[in-house]
């Protein structure tokens, strides 16, 4: 029997089967290459240009986007050090609903920037030292760039909100946005609260119906369901309404009991009751007032059939969110089932219910047009379901945008004017500085000019031209000249009115320079054995889970 030598170090110390990975070229240089990997995926799909991913999931679902938050989420990306990046992104569109690509992309410049550094010789300290002083600094160029006047706004102004609305759905559906933005602005203005600041993202819906054309979308005060009413009723003006969140249809006893029947006499009996006990509670509803019933689950045959007598109109809504949102645009109270109280406070009142076709699909439109409604529909038409997914998208990241400038309206220069400026005032910067955290500074200031270059290439055009020109305008006091895509040319962005909300900025800036510093951070990297047994994946097929 041979001897077996023990091992030593850190594998004596771990259970066997880990891996361990310590140093600048094992674990730094590795996450930071990462990282960049992943920064690279999303940079082609940055701005109006930005390229589309095809993306198909594990369930097989193809997604067709430019849009960073859906391709990351959508990616299994396994790395940790990568997903530090994906965690920014997420805060970001978390926070203010559109930055995302700017918060991976940059992040991904600062990390390419950092690896130069340390090839060069620098610690990973000075660096960090450097990218934070940096921040603060870009941070304080920020504030100075914001424009005049802006911090005031009525957030009930269409023009105003177009204005600052217009980049981010650009990002996302570039030609479109003189359709969308209005659209948007509409319904966000309808359901914002007295106080801006509690407007809620929930309260503006989106219905996706194929067919027809971009434009073909309309905004509707209320809701529109997908699906037909249950009878035969398809239209009431003016309605009360009553919601049964348990159903319409006969309740079966708590209790189990049997009942004996001995003659046919009996069991004829024992129907009338049931039908006259449903009649009951179907009268009680129309003698409340309510000429509308929307059930949350199923409706009965026989409670059905007495509300077409009394000409209830029966809606059914399967979704328990859906019914919260139908009850707070129509003030109604929910009931538990048939057979609870209805009070007069309890009713809800909607303007009208319809069933309507909109491109071969029947739905049912409830609108409520005077004031006390809180939910309004944007309804998108398009030709295929990928391109109502980046509508929605657009229209999402419109109504996150109005929610951000509700609580700060400050702008500052678009088309890429506010990264050349921060570039060129952090290069100054870095010069004032003696230690060697300025290199680190310098390349956070070098990072911005990733910006302008893939805004450039995306858009077809020579990205070292348009840079070099854009300091030149800088350097010669027009801080708010930026990329005219369309016209291949530096032009003043306040003409062109392009303009980008100061917080997007702000956090993407803070968002990336924290990721970086985090990933810069890790020394080593030491992951244990993956708990053995199979995958809920690779599970046999008629395998159970034990628990």
């Amino acid at each position: 029997m041979g001897l077996q030598t023990q091992p030593y170090g850190i594998q004596g110390m771990l259970k066997e089967g880990h891996k361990h990975l310590s140093g600048l070229d094992e674990a730094v240089i590795k996450n930071i290459d990462a990282c960049k990997q992943l920064s690279t995926i999303t940079r082609t799909s940055l701005g109006p240009n930005g390229m589309n991913k095809m993306v198909i999931n594990h369930l097989d679902k193809l997604f067709v986007t430019s849009d960073t938050a859906t391709i990351v989420n959508e990616l299994e990306i396994q790395h940790p050090a990568a997903k530090i990046l994906v965690l920014a992104g997420k805060a970001q569109q978390e926070e203010i609903g559109d930055g995302a690509n700017l918060v991976v992309s940059f992040a991904g410049e600062l990390l390419q920037g950092a690896e130069d550094l340390i090839r060069m010789g620098l610690h990973p300290s000075d660096i960090i030292i450097g990218y934070t002083k940096a921040c603060v600094k870009a941070v304080e160029v920020l504030e100075g760039l914001v424009e005049e006047g802006s911090n005031i706004m009525d957030v009930r102004n269409k023009d105003e909100v177009i204005l600052r609305m217009k980049a981010a759905v650009a990002s996302k559906q570039y030609g479109q946005e003189d359709i969308l933005c209005p659209l948007i602005a509409d319904a966000c203005i309808q359901v914002c609260p007295n106080n801006p600041t509690n407007f809620n993202v929930d309260n503006v819906r989106v219905a996706k119906l194929l067919g027809g054309g971009l434009h073909n979308c309309t905004t509707v005060r209320g809701m529109v369901l997908k699906g037909d009413t249950v009878g035969s009723i398809k239209r009431v003006e003016k309605a009360k309404v009553v919601v049964i969140a348990g159903g319409v249809d006969t309740t079966a006893t708590e209790t189990k009991g049997t009942v004996l029947i001995h003659s046919a006499e009996q069991l004829e009996n024992y129907a009338k009751t049931e039908e006259a006990k449903v009649e009951e509670l179907i009268k009680a509803v129309a003698e409340s007032g309510a000429e509308v019933i929307v059930s949350g689950a199923a409706v009965g045959e026989m409670a059905l059939h007495f509300c077409e007598r009394y000409k209830i109109m029966v809606l059914k809504i399967g979704s328990k969110f859906e019914l919260r949102r139908f009850c707070r645009t129509t003030g109604a109270v929910a009931l538990l089932k048939l057979g609870s109280a209805v009070n007069p406070d309890d009713l809800g009142y909607v303007d009208s219910i319809s069933v309507e076709e909109i491109g071969g699909a029947r739905v049912t439109v409830v609108r409520n047009e005077q004031g006390g409604n809180s939910v309004t529909t944007v309804l998108l038409r398009a030709s295929t379901d990928s391109i109502l997914d980046d509508l929605e998208r657009a229209v999402d990241d419109g109504v996150n945008t109005y929610k951000a400038l509700c609580r700060d309206s400050r702008i500052v220069p678009g088309a890429a004017a506010t990264e050349i400026e921060l570039a060129r005032k952090l290069k100054e910067f870095s010069f004032t500085e003696t230690g060697l955290d300025q290199y680190a500074i310098a390349k956070f200031g070098e990072s911005f000019e990733m910006i302008p270059k893939t805004l450039a290439e995306n858009a077809g055009l020579n990205a070292m031209e348009i840079i070099s020109s854009l300091y030149a305008e800088h350097a010669s006091g027009n801080i708010k000249v930026g990329i005219d895509l369309e016209a291949g040319a530096c032009k003043d962005v306040s003409t062109l009115n392009i303009w980008d909300l100061y917080v997007t900025k702000f956090h993407a800036l803070k968002y990336a320079a924290d990721a970086v510093c985090t990933v810069l951070r890790v020394d080593q990297i030491i992951m244990s054995k993956p708990a053995g047994g199979p995958g809920r994946r690779d599970q046999p097929a008629g395998m159970d889970n034990e628990d």
